[in-house]
């Protein structure tokens, strides 16, 4: 009944008999005590707060969450407080309210709700302990200008209890109560103090947070109440509490007990290796781990672990071939079928490990029970004596081809032989091709998609990327109007969502056709949860501007941006670039920066933004809201930031978290350390693999062992040799307690080795690391030049075979030259262009003096030659 009824309201929900049926109380109570979808609710509490003469307090409790700001712009003071007593009873969730022990986020506020709860607070000029009490959950529509001169210190710490339990501050507004919090007198003595900030904890700062005793933090995390709100704090903060927990447990057992679930992928790879300690499986399977965290683990799990099927997929993505080379091949399939039944995804050298392992005795019968991703390092052939083609590219369909690059010559022949295998010899695939090649389609041209009518939108809805041929046939077919969705002018929100895959394609031409009442309500939702990068949102947001627009003598009239304005993620379809000139004022973008620096605004709209800014600032910006700049960052020149003072590695988080261009990192980083500012755990993190290679030598030599340790992995191999060499002598330092755990300690010291020495090679090949090709490949010349075949074999180990399809690049050629043929004959691969027996080899360390000594001589000969003339 209550399914069948949810379908009907569906059904008339763009016809005028819903209204009539929402008018009748008997309907009104039956609706109230149905589970409806959000966009059915919110449609549905639409019509009946809009009928003539409703009154909003007949509304049903559990439809106050899906109001509409218009809905509650009339009301007065009294009405206005009642409203929100029943919103913080009826829409705060679960996982929120006081005593509850759940630990995950709350559902991220929608635009209306933001809206209604700053109409609601906008009733309201003081705010003492009374009116916040009573605002509850609508406290969050404060502005940062009415908690800094409409709220008393003393009144805002006796409002505490309340605005704790408030969740979807912003960063500026939990920074800002925070900080007068502070100012009023509080103080964190004990754990208690610190868990009664709830969901203000966000607003605590790193330097502050650091300064707590380690005991205050590990006891607060003991806290249900302070567990759930730690949920959504920044990532700094999240690394400082881990370091904080981290020296209080003083053991890795210790720590995985009692970090919280919402931290563990903030435990640094050094700390999770256990080495005489036995893990607890059951405390390992609750986490979420990272697969450099897992891998870190994985061979002390699985020696342990009776059971693979008891491990979690989080667990058991840590697989290293380290830890294959030392299990029984049986065991080791029951591994590998395991992580198929679990869904394990894998990396692409973790899959060519598993792999050449699995068919080490020849190719199983039942390769179907193994992991897809799999097959992609299998070929056809390997596949034929246990099933037809056709069911191996069923198969391979359903795998993530991404793990291959997209030109790779593998990726490439799968193609060809799929087309083959399935006996398509034009450009027409059928649905039925289409289903069995699956992500296959991906890589498919463009005459193939103009040809199948629309055969291929849904596989192609399910693709990472596109090349631009493909980009445009994709247009081409959906603005023709001839597939199953018909043309654009009479798409539905369903069809936007089965389309919504492609919706980054979508040009002025489409955006266009497609109804405004059907593109404007589902839009709002699409780009409140919406995966798509900030840069393509504002594609689409260009297309829906008008082309072309006057310019605007002043503010035309109903487009004045008020305070529910600038909650509205969909802001920026509403204001061309010469209107949001006039109409936005400086200081209301300063108020709600963090908010609107994240909106889809157009580059021609940023520039705006950053006008505005520089108005306001022109000494400078103030390092408070350089954190909140977001896209607006990307317009600063260097001009703007030497104005700057960057004197919080936070700040140079939140900077290179908008992945800047190289020369503007740059800028920021040495801004910051030029200021005398450490490279401390915090900054490291901040600065990655993306940035690490713009370190100069001075700032290198600046890092300290313990920080590298404590900061996440950072992976040198593209930066110049010279970076390589001055960072591998610090991992070593840093990870030198760890040296008798392996593979713990070849996991931690991987992404230095391009910079270490030959010996240290030859260290590491006793101990059966297994190491990828690509690792092997980025290796340091000169240290390669000095490994023996034994060498090379105890480094590679099941990966040997490899060494061959890289005979002809440089290490291994130059180190082939180098070696005996009897040599390496006895690595049995096939390889060949070594010394012949008889002839002299020149060690490596004299090959360079040797040519120096013969271009010399070839020199002086063209010399004596041109004088004897």
């Amino acid at each position: 009944m209550e399914h069948a009824l949810v379908g009907d309201l569906q059904l008339f929900a763009d016809e005028p008999t819903l209204q009539k049926f929402a008018q009748d109380p008997v309907n009104l109570q039956l609706i109230s005590n149905l589970s409806l979808p959000r966009e059915t609710a919110v449609y549905y509490t639409s019509f009946l707060t809009s009928a003539p003469g409703f009154q909003l307090a007949s509304l049903p409790d559990r439809l106050v969450c899906y109001l509409s700001p218009s809905a509650v712009s009339d009301l007065d003071r009294q009405d206005a407080l009642n409203l929100a007593r029943r919103i913080t009873k009826t829409c705060v969730p679960g996982p929120m309210r006081r005593g509850t022990s759940e630990e995950r986020p709350a559902p991220s506020l929608t635009t209306e709700e933001r809206q209604v709860a700053t109409l609601l607070v906008n009733k309201f000029e003081q705010f003492p302990p009374e009116t916040l009490n009573a605002l509850g959950q609508a406290a969050v529509g404060l502005s940062v200008s009415q908690i800094e001169t409409g709220i008393s210190d003393r009144d805002l710490k006796a409002s505490l209890p309340s605005l704790s339990e408030v969740y979807g501050w912003n960063a500026e507004q939990s920074s800002t109560i925070v900080n007068k919090l502070f100012n009023s007198g509080y103080q964190i003595l004990d754990a208690q103090n610190l868990a009664a900030l709830g969901s203000l904890v966000a607003g605590l700062s790193s330097s502050r947070l650091q300064s707590l005793p380690p005991k205050v933090i590990l006891e607060a995390v003991k806290i249900p109440g302070f567990v759930k709100q730690i949920v959504t704090v920044p990532s700094a903060l999240k690394t400082a509490l881990v370091e904080k927990i981290a020296s209080a447990a003083g053991s890795p057992v210790n720590l995985v007990k009692y970090v919280p679930d919402s931290l563990a992928s903030y435990i640094p790879k050094s700390l999770l290796a256990f080495g005489n300690e036995t893990p607890s499986i059951q405390e390992l399977n609750q986490k979420l781990w990272s697969r450099e965290q897992a891998a870190m683990f994985f061979n002390d799990v699985i020696k342990t672990a009776s059971d693979f099927s008891r491990l979690s997929p989080s667990v058991l993505q840590g697989f290293t071939c380290a830890a294959a080379n030392e299990m029984e091949t049986e065991r080791f399939q029951q591994l590998a079928k395991t992580m198929k039944q679990k869904n394990v995804k894998l990396g692409e050298d973790q899959l060519s490990c598993l792999a050449k392992r699995v068919t080490l005795n020849g190719i199983p019968k039942d390769l179907d029970n193994y992991p897809k991703d799999m097959l992609l390092f299998l070929s056809p052939s390997d596949y034929a004596g246990t099933g037809s083609c056709q069911q191996y590219f069923s198969n391979i369909g359903e795998a993530n081809i991404d793990l291959l690059q997209r030109d790779s010559p593998q990726r490439k022949q799968l193609l060809v032989e799929a087309l083959a295998c399935l006996k398509i010899p034009g450009t027409t695939v059928s649905e039925e091709n289409a289903e069995i090649l699956g992500h296959l389609v991906c890589d498919l041209g463009e005459e193939y998609i103009r040809s199948s009518s629309g055969s291929l939108l849904p596989q192609l809805n399910e693709c990472e990327s596109f090349m631009p041929s493909q980009e445009e046939a994709i247009r081409n077919v959906l603005s023709s109007g001839s597939t199953q969705f018909g043309p654009p002018s009479e798409w539905s929100a369903s069809t936007l969502n089965e389309l919504s895959g492609l919706f980054r394609l979508f040009d002025r031409n489409i955006l266009q056709k497609i109804p405004q009442n059907v593109l404007t309500p589902w839009l709002k939702s699409f780009m409140h949860d919406s995966p798509l990068p900030r840069e393509q949102l504002a594609s689409i947001v260009k297309n829906l501007l008008p082309s072309r627009w006057k310019r605007a003598a002043g503010c035309p009239e109903g487009k004045n941006i008020t305070e529910e304005m600038v909650k509205d993620e969909l802001m920026p379809i509403y204001y061309t670039p010469e209107e949001l000139q006039a109409c936005l004022q400086g200081v209301t973008l300063a108020d709600h920066l963090d908010q609107m620096a994240q909106y889809p605004f157009t580059d021609q709209q940023l520039a705006v933004l950053k006008k505005k800014l520089d108005e306001l600032y022109p000494n400078g910006y103030p390092e408070k809201i350089i954190p909140n700049l977001g896209a607006i960052s990307s317009f600063v020149t260097t001009d703007d930031i030497k104005k700057w003072n960057i004197t919080s590695a936070h700040t140079l988080a939140f900077l290179l978290s908008n992945e800047p261009p190289d020369e503007q990192a740059a800028l920021f980083i040495t801004k910051y350390t030029d200021l005398g500012n450490p490279l401390n755990i915090t900054a490291l993190n901040a600065i990655g693999t993306r940035y690490i290679c713009l370190l100069k030598e001075p700032q290198l030599k600046m890092i300290e062992p313990s920080n590298l340790k404590m900061a996440k992995s950072l992976d040198p191999s593209a930066c110049p040799q010279s970076t390589k060499d001055i960072l591998y002598p610090k991992a070593k330092q840093a990870f030198s307690d760890q040296r008798s755990q392996f593979p713990a300690y070849y996991n931690l010291i991987k992404p230095y080795l391009t910079g270490a020495p030959g010996e240290d090679l030859r260290a590491l090949s006793k101990d059966n690391v297994n190491m990828d090709i690509g690792t092997f490949m980025s290796l340091k010349k000169d240290s390669v030049l000095n490994l023996t075949a034994d060498d090379i074999k105890g480094l590679l180990g099941l990966n040997l075979e490899d060494l061959k399809k890289q005979q002809y690049n440089s290490p291994v050629k130059d180190w082939i030259r180098l070696q005996r043929q009897s040599e390496l004959d006895k690595l049995g691969i096939g390889l060949t262009g070594g010394i012949p027996d008889g002839y002299i080899s020149i060690p490596p360390k004299f090959e360079r003096e040797l040519r120096t000594v013969q271009m010399f001589r070839k020199q002086s000969r063209v010399f004596l030659t041109r004088h004897s003339l």
